[in-house]
């Protein structure tokens, strides 16, 4: 895995390399490289797939128009992430009070139903769960709604989500455990809430949990929370909930883009390179 995400990044450091110095093919096919995850974040941040062609395409045009000023401080991904989310936010502003159409994050689920009925183990790691996790996504606010999707979905750190969303690290991570718990609730709803009594000695291991993902939590502490943990039968059902809301989330399918939007995106950017060749002679 190691090796090939390593392949992949090279791969895309010589693209960058070679579309900054004027190679419009090269430009062509890394933004190519990332049409499924930017169409996927404005679905999932939109909820409505004209929408999300719309973020799309303006996107891949700011970046061809734009390109000369992306120095590679950030990843291409965490640059195309932050100029979509610019384009989310300026559709929401536009259509603010229009009715709503919003296309739930489940229907893009493609496992088949299991034809048994599922048990609640079941349930957490099923398509059941994926779109009942979907379905708290497509409730939350916003703010909230793109940092589960930033970290726990597309599989940002913490301070790539900052980069995209311009909030502070802090921020984000606090704003992160609040989702991750609405998210573990809204689930454990359905399936059922671990039945096991609190202890008067129980800290709150939800937010311990989600602040131990994000290396927030000393060793000592850690080794703390997991002995007690290990003796607590409730703590134990609460963090295992988190744990399987938390797979849940980074199971969710990233939207395949149709094939006349991925033509669309393709046509949309080759005008545009062909303007600014035209432009340049």
């Amino acid at each position: 895995m190691n090796g090939q995400e390593t392949a992949t990044d090279a791969d895309e450091h010589r693209l960058l390399q070679a579309a900054r110095g004027g190679d419009r093919e090269a430009l062509a096919t890394l933004l190519g490289k990332h049409q499924q995850r930017v169409f996927g974040f404005g679905l999932k941040m939109c909820g409505d797939p004209e929408d999300a062609k719309d973020v799309a395409q303006e996107t891949f045009l700011a970046a061809v128009r734009t390109l000369g000023d992306f120095r590679g401080d950030a990843s291409i991904t965490t640059w195309l992430y932050t100029v979509a989310r610019s384009f989310c936010i300026k559709k929401r502003r536009r259509t603010k009070g229009a009715p709503a159409r919003h296309e739930p994050l489940s229907k893009v689920t493609t496992e088949a139903a299991s034809e048994s009925e599922p048990s609640p183990e079941q349930m957490l790691l099923g398509r059941e769960a994926r779109e009942i996790v979907a379905a708290a996504l497509d409730d939350m606010e916003p703010e909230a709604r793109e940092v589960v999707l930033l970290r726990d979905i597309e599989g940002l750190s913490a301070s790539e989500v900052a980069q995209v969303t311009g909030m502070s690290v802090s921020a984000v991570k606090s704003r992160l455990h609040r989702a991750r718990q609405s998210l573990r609730e809204r689930l454990l709803a359905v399936v059922g809430e671990p039945s096991e009594a609190a202890t008067p000695s129980c800290p709150d291991v939800l937010t311990l949990l989600s602040q131990k993902l994000e290396e927030e939590v000393s060793p000592e502490l850690c080794a703390e929370m997991e002995r007690h943990v290990d003796g607590c039968p409730h703590c134990k059902g609460l963090c295992d909930s988190l744990k399987r809301t938390l797979e849940v989330c980074s199971s969710l399918p990233t939207p395949v883009v149709p094939p006349h939007v991925q033509e669309s995106l393709r046509r949309a950017v080759r005008e545009a390179l062909q303007e600014g060749a035209a432009v340049r002679t």
